[in-house]
């Protein structure tokens, strides 16, 4: 049982109705499994507050197509319902295509959407936008929800969009200022920056709750066909059956460094690490136990003074990195890894100098979309001539970015250099989910368990 809760585009209520709609289903005794489309870390972390659970990201770029079905099919299979929250509109893609977007999740997952419509300043002209919609490109569209209404006119909307447009509208959002989240230049604040985050569900669920027909919600969701990725379970297990690492993998989570891929970590467990935490914000030495050192992105930019200030903990990973122990970086961590970050204000820190260069941040996105990368020379995760798909969002621009990858963009075909990679190093801007090539993955476990292996036989002499 399974449901798609779509959007006309980005800022329509789909993040904030998603929300109340777990929370509802909760209340209700449903195991709730969440997803977000895309390549976004923000959204899911509101998802992951509502459901309770973990929230997982579909996104067939980053992963393939065999990869989101997998991660769809095997996180549902103890819960009730997955309810999987689109990204941007319900079409949007790659350029001026729709592969990628929303859209193409649901057709590939075979799953039921329903589109949500911000009605403020429209009447009949709402018709026009959601017949648009349904006969647009071929979809998987089930039902409505009106956003930004109020009860009074619900009627007349509900009765309106299913006499002149024929599709059903099972409910609406009244606007609600006192759940209203600011943004800021990667999006909304992140949840746990909102000491009331609870309540706000809260409120939203509450009037979820009075003005939306769960009981057709759930009908709907019932129709979503059962997924079946036999092939692409049988090739991950027959792998990790066969090549097992068992090691320590650190990785930095606080409030600088937030952003990650949940199934990042379940496929690191598959292959033998067993995961733990540490805040480069907090604490002050890396365990001697360690094998190796994850850094996500997040927003280091916020937290530099504090950064720069923990100096134990830097010169422990210092020392530990000379000695061997491998490192992995993305974006904010490229950051934290390199000589320095500027603020937007102009003010300089110190970082940890494993890598050179200087971070400065901007007043846009540099780079932005999906990338291939293709490794100029071995290293650490793969072997030359590999490739993976990758996405870049970041607003800082360093005046050394590697060279050891050549990225392509996929909508453009341009390329430009990046990434620092060598033997125990991988450094760079893009993002990466690991289910788009495993092996990445596993060279890095593998790595891991070398240094482990080195350093217990050094302990032995």
């Amino acid at each position: 049982m399974r449901i798609m809760i779509a959007g006309t585009g980005s800022g329509c209520g789909k993040t904030m109705i998603t929300c109340a709609i777990i929370s509802v289903l909760k209340q209700r005794n449903r195991n709730v499994v969440s997803f977000k489309c895309g390549p976004d870390y923000i959204d899911p972390m509101f998802l992951t507050k509502a459901a309770q659970t973990k929230t997982y990201n579909l996104d067939s770029v980053l992963m393939g197509e065999k990869g989101v079905r997998y991660s769809l099919q095997s996180h549902t299979r103890t819960g009730d319902i997955a309810v999987v929250e689109g990204v941007m509109g319900l079409y949007d893609g790659i350029g001026d295509q729709s592969n990628a977007s929303t859209n193409y999740l649901s057709q590939i997952t075979e799953t039921p959407v329903v589109l949500i419509v911000n009605v403020k300043g429209k009447s009949l002209s709402l018709c026009a936008e959601i017949k648009g919609f349904l006969e647009f490109e071929k979809n998987n569209i089930v039902a409505v929800i009106l956003n930004r209404t109020t009860a009074s006119a619900y009627p007349f909307y509900k009765k309106m969009i299913e006499n002149r447009v024929g599709i059903r509208v099972i409910g609406f959002m009244p606007e609600i200022p006192e759940v209203h989240i600011e943004s800021r230049h990667l999006g909304l604040l992140t949840a746990n920056e909102i000491s009331d985050i609870q309540n706000k569900i809260a409120v939203l669920a509450e009037n979820a709750e009075k003005s939306i027909c769960f009981e057709t919600l759930l009908e709907l969701a019932a129709d979503a066909k059962e997924l079946n990725e036999t092939e692409y379970i049988f090739e991950t297990h027959s792998c990790f059956r066969k090549r097992y690492y068992p090691v320590n993998l650190y990785a930095a989570c606080d409030e600088a460094f937030c952003f990650h891929y949940e199934d990042n970590y379940q496929l690191f467990k598959e292959l033998g690490a067993e995961l733990h935490y540490f805040s480069p914000l907090h604490d002050h030495e890396i365990p001697d136990h360690a094998d190796g050192l994850l850094f996500w992105g997040g927003y280091p930019e916020l937290y530099a003074a504090h950064l720069e200030k923990n100096h134990n903990l830097k010169e422990s990973i210092r020392r530990k990195y000379q000695l061997g122990l491998p490192i992995y970086a993305e974006c904010g961590g490229f950051m934290y890894l390199q000589e320095s970050l500027t603020d937007i204000q102009g003010l300089q820190y110190s970082m940890l100098g494993i890598i050179p260069g200087n971070a400065v941040m901007t007043n846009r996105l540099q780079k932005f979309g999906y990338i291939k990368l293709t490794a100029n020379h071995d290293n650490m995760l793969c072997s030359q001539g590999d490739t993976i798909n990758a996405h870049s969002f970041h607003y800082a621009q360093s005046n050394d970015e590697g060279n050891d990858f050549t990225a392509t963009k996929i909508s453009s075909g341009n390329s430009y250099q990046c990434i620092v990679a060598t033997k125990n190093i991988f450094a760079g801007y893009p993002h990466i989910h690991f289910f788009g090539n495993r092996k990445f993955a596993e060279k890095l476990i593998k790595t891991c368990f070398h240094y482990k292996s080195a350093d217990y036989a050094d302990e032995r002499k």
